[in-house]
């Protein structure tokens, strides 16, 4: 079950308000390098290494979880969560959604 503190939130709505949100990447690296790219500014942390690296997540802003189809990122929220790191958000349907909506990378 998600956890009913994480959002989900679609690419262009984060597009428009861009500032509102510190963006975390949680694919592998190989994946960062791929043809989806990522979402300018992300930070990128793996999900492998998202539990030992939360104490780095502490943000005035929402952080923004980004994986390629909004799956990962959706266990990375609660991940989240569960260590008291928030408010957190998922980029719904990741980035296969950002690039369908023609955002840029």
């Amino acid at each position: 079950m998600t956890d009913p503190g994480a959002l989900e939130i679609e690419p262009r709505a984060v597009a428009a308000r861009r500032d509102d949100f510190e963006v975390v990447d949680v694919r592998a690296p190989h994946a960062l390098a791929g043809p989806l790219g990522r979402v300018p500014g992300a930070r990128a942390i793996p999900l492998a290494e998202l539990e030992a690296r939360a104490g780095e997540l502490h943000s005035p802003r929402c952080l923004l979880l980004v994986c390629r189809s909004g799956m990962r990122s959706r266990r990375a929220c609660e991940l989240l969560l569960a260590h008291g790191v928030g408010p957190v958000a998922n980029l719904t349907g990741g980035m296969i959604a950002w690039n369908r909506a023609g955002l840029a990378i």
